[in-house]
């Protein structure tokens, strides 16, 4: 019994002063804002306009670069992003998303107004 606490007791010690307290923080940018780069971008075409939309964020081509843009009313995704909320305004079922607002259509979501 006490070769097992004494083995034991170093194992605990070592395990508690070595986890990490590191914390990610995502940090996405503003509206108006152009990145260089995408992560994994889903494009959508509405209106003949290219849209692409990455971890929830909308961008839109410009120049060599994407600058972030609200949310086109009307766009139809397949898929909602991460982290989505649902809510009920006024009786109707809406899917929330940082501040974008999805509603179903069959298999689909439009963003909407609300």
């Amino acid at each position: 019994m006490k070769t097992i606490l004494k083995l034991l007791i170093p194992i605990i010690l070592l395990s508690f002063f070595t986890t990490s307290c590191a914390t990610t923080v995502r940090v996405r940018p503003a509206r108006g804002v152009v990145v260089t780069k995408l992560h994994h971008p889903k494009i959508v075409v509405h209106n003949n306009v290219r849209y692409y939309r990455s971890n929830g964020t909308w961008y839109v081509k410009q120049n060599r670069g994407y600058r972030t843009i609200a949310a086109p009313v009307g766009v139809r995704v397949t898929t909602l992003p991460r982290g989505y909320r649902v809510v009920k305004v006024r009786g109707v079922k809406y899917y929330t998303y940082r501040g974008v607002y999805y509603k179903r259509s069959g298999r689909k979501y439009i963003v909407v107004n609300v």
